[in-house]
């Protein structure tokens, strides 16, 4: 079929063009909104600057297609599709669906993929490199060999995705899910894990100099002899994680969790762990009676030695002061955080917002415990129960729409909802939480 013939069976309104043979035909510039090319051929063809928005490419060929700066926003369909080698740079792929799509050798650089499906995509050696995949979901995605360099990866979903040997130089990865990710030889200079989710991750041997892994979920992750020079590590959480040989030396693990870590023959030298909970549970002291530097203590002390109780008030003036016995949030034991119940008020209006529109006093309530939550150095992931009061049931559909934005239904936590009768300033909604930090 030639691009002319294809061009003009949809200016007719024909949609449907199944396994046509478009293969090497000129396609710049076209406007193709909606067309359905399930099991068509454009190898080699020019689709750059064309609009494919709400297209389906599904088991569609685009081997070595240019589709330079085409927006595709929307793709309702592009499964199977095999985009090896062909040029993205500078396309808009927000929210395709792409599950499965093979996208190996293809040049990604500069992309916009946000929202994207990729899950179980094959992204061997692809370029993506500032690319924008905030909030795409590439789990158990084959990414290994690519170049990510910078690329933002922010609220992505990378859960048992291969990145080996992936360069990922000053990426920026906060918030995103990395459960079980392999990062084989990765390379991870500079890149920014803040609060990202590396529980039971293998990092052992990596070079981690310099990276930004503030708050990050890193419990019972590998790290042995990985070098963590320089890296930020402050309110980690890295309980229970193996640090043997660990290099950290200059880091900083101010407040960080090394709850029952394994740190034989790691290197802390000048690292700033002030109000950090050492291995054997006890907040960190800079010095001992004679001056010596810390020295953590074997395993057989460890288990011998009884940890006291700590507690801790949380404030922040980035949520509404305490009106009455209670404070905003209490940290018991470094472990679990109580945070007391909240309600739509604005701290810059010092009032309740939004009188009349649940899902928006919904919203405000959320800021209001995240930023208790970020305050006491936990994230919503650390949360394990929530209590969601109402003043009608009926308005459980949204807030319920509004809460599934801050949880993955995989790991939310656990919850009850009440319709009560009357709530603190008449708001329609209070939600309070605890968490284990």
């Amino acid at each position: 079929m030639k691009a002319e013939e294809l061009l003009e069976r949809y200016a007719k309104g024909e949609r449907k063009i199944y396994s046509a043979d478009l293969r090497e035909e000129n396609l710049k510039g076209a406007d193709l909104t909606g067309i359905d090319l399930n099991g068509s051929n454009l190898s080699g063809a020019d689709l750059s600057e064309a609009t494919l928005t709400r297209a389906n490419l599904t088991n569609t060929k685009l081997i070595r297609a240019s589709l330079k700066g085409t927006n595709v926003r929307s793709l309702v369909g592009a499964s199977s599709a095999d985009l090896s080698w062909a040029d993205l740079s500078g396309a808009d792929l927000s929210w395709a669906i792409l599950t499965g799509a093979i996208l190996n050798y293809a040049d990604l650089e500069r992309a916009t993929l946000i929202g994207a499906n990729l899950n179980s995509a094959k992204l061997v050696r692809t370029n993506l490199d500032e690319a924008n995949l905030s909030g795409a979901t590439l789990d158990s995605a084959d990414i290994s060999l690519a170049s990510l360099y910078k690329a933002n990866l922010s609220k992505s979903n990378l859960n048992k995705a291969n990145l080996t040997e992936a360069y990922l130089l000053e990426a920026d990865l906060t918030l995103a899910n990395l459960t079980e990710a392999i990062l084989t030889s990765a390379r991870l200079q500079k890149a920014k894990f803040q609060k990202a989710n590396l529980q039971q991750v293998n990092l052992s041997r990596m070079n981690l100099t310099n990276a930004n892994l503030e708050q990050a979920q890193l419990q019972s992750a590998d790290l042995k002899y990985a070098c963590l020079q320089g890296a930020n590590l402050e309110r980690a959480n890295l309980r229970f994680s193996n640090l043997i040989g660990a290099n950290l030396i200059a880091a900083n693990l101010k407040r960080a969790d090394l709850t029952r870590c394994d740190c034989y023959g790691w290197n802390i030298q000048i690292a700033d762990l002030t109000g950090a909970i050492m291995p054997d549970g006890e907040i960190y002291q800079p010095q001992t009676s004679d001056g010596e530097l810390y020295q953590p203590e074997t395993s057989e002390k460890l288990s011998q030695k009884v940890t006291s109780m700590t507690r801790k008030i949380i404030r922040t003036e980035k949520a509404p002061a305490p009106v009455g016995p209670y404070n905003q949030a209490i940290a018991a034991t470094g472990t679990m955080l109580f945070v007391a119940g909240q309600i739509a008020i604005d701290i810059r209006l010092n009032d309740i917002v939004y009188t009349d529109d649940v899902a928006k006093q919904t919203e405000q309530v959320m800021a209001n415990l995240e930023a208790i939550l970020t305050e006491a150095g936990a994230t919503w992931l650390d949360v394990v129960k929530t209590t969601v009061f109402l003043k009608d049931m009926n308005d459980f559909a949204a807030v319920n729409a509004v809460y599934a934005k801050y949880f993955d239904a995989e790991t939310a936590p656990a919850r009850a909802c009440v319709e009560v009768a009357r709530l603190p300033k008449d708001v329609l909604v209070e939600i309070d939480c605890i968490a284990v930090i």
